[in-house]
């Protein structure tokens, strides 16, 4: 386990995301014994939904990334299945997503891989057979109730934003407007990433969260486009506090980040779990997600607090973290 310096608990600057990896280290130290034993079973299903590719050469990125999801899947220990391979697609998908909004605990994980279009009126996912749009999905997902994770990395799929935003759904789309029709080459870094690449675990907690796999894959889409010498046409986007505005990966790099309204759940999400976050129960992780966001509103209104009432708030919030790790 890789050390930390135990100042970093204190810096009241640092988004509360980054003190998970410390606070694993010193609170799971201390009550190893008790979280000994067969990972808990997670309530997470993914869906995969795989377009109509045109062209060979599609076809096999497309392939590509479903393979890549699928083996995260295996690895976190989840359900998945992938819809999209016959002419069926359309109907197939509302089908399943009838059966999910049926379940309103856990997690579902909804990942669009594929080619999308727009007429100027309309954003749609292109399928073999009926396209699927924006409002179509958005009454499908209407009655859901559990926490909805949405990857679209086709062309145009900001589209779907405005749509499928709303509390407790995280959105994240390959572009920043509907209007950006060119291929999409965003979800060929972001699947790799939420799989667990080590390039993209940014904090170093040895696993990867929903906002650093849209902050390595938006880096590397720019880095294509640079390095080709090519005018960019995509710039992905990241909603998670349901205004269906969303924000650009360079946002999150600047030194301000009061001024940044998304990533703060995005940031608590992960897909593949490490070993100490496998130790873990959803109950687990969900009241120690909760008590992450007391302090992040503790921390915003540090300024305006007495020192001394600061530190004790921040140690019983610490406390009650202990308490998290060690039922």
């Amino acid at each position: 386990m890789s050390k930390t310096k135990p100042s970093r608990l204190m810096d009241p600057s640092e988004p509360c995301h980054s003190l998970r990896g410390l606070v694993l280290m010193l609170l799971l130290t201390l009550v190893s014994v008790s979280l000994q034993g067969a990972a808990p079973e997670r309530e997470v299903e993914i869906i995969l939904v795989t377009g109509a590719p045109g062209e060979e050469t599609y076809a096999e990125r497309f392939e590509k990334q479903v393979t890549t999801w699928k083996e995260a899947a295996t690895k976190a220990a989840v359900n998945v299945q992938v819809i999209g391979k016959d002419d069926g697609g359309a109907a197939a998908l509302e089908a399943e997503l009838k059966k999910a909004v049926a379940h309103t605990t856990g997690q579902l994980w909804l990942v669009f891989i594929g080619h999308g279009t727009y007429d100027g009126r309309e954003a749609k996912f292109n399928l073999r057979g009926p396209d699927v749009s924006a409002r179509q999905l958005s009454e499908w997902l209407k009655p859901m109730q559990r926490e909805l994770v949405v990857i679209h990395t086709a062309s145009a799929s900001a589209g779907f934003l405005s749509s499928l935003a709303t509390k407790n759904r995280v959105i994240v789309t390959a572009t920043q407007g509907a209007d950006e029709v060119f291929y999409a080459r965003f979800g060929e870094f972001f699947a790799p990433a939420i799989a667990g690449l080590p390039e993209a675990d940014l904090d170093q907690d040895k696993q990867v969260s929903v906002r650093e796999a849209f902050v390595y894959a938006s880096k590397e889409v720019a880095e294509f486009y640079e390095k080709d010498e090519r005018l960019a046409t995509e710039h992905a986007l990241m909603d998670d506090n349901g205004d269906g505005v969303g924000t650009r990966a360079e946002v999150f790099a600047q030194k301000n980040g009061k001024e940044v309204k998304d990533g703060s759940r995005a940031a608590q999400i992960v897909l593949v779990l490490s070993e100490e976050e496998r130790r873990l129960s959803d109950a687990q992780r969900a009241q120690r997600d909760e008590l992450e966001r007391q302090l992040e509103v503790l921390k915003a209104k540090r300024e305006a607090m007495e020192e001394a009432l600061y530190y004790r708030q921040l140690e019983t919030l610490m406390r009650e973290l202990a308490k998290v790790y060690s039922t």
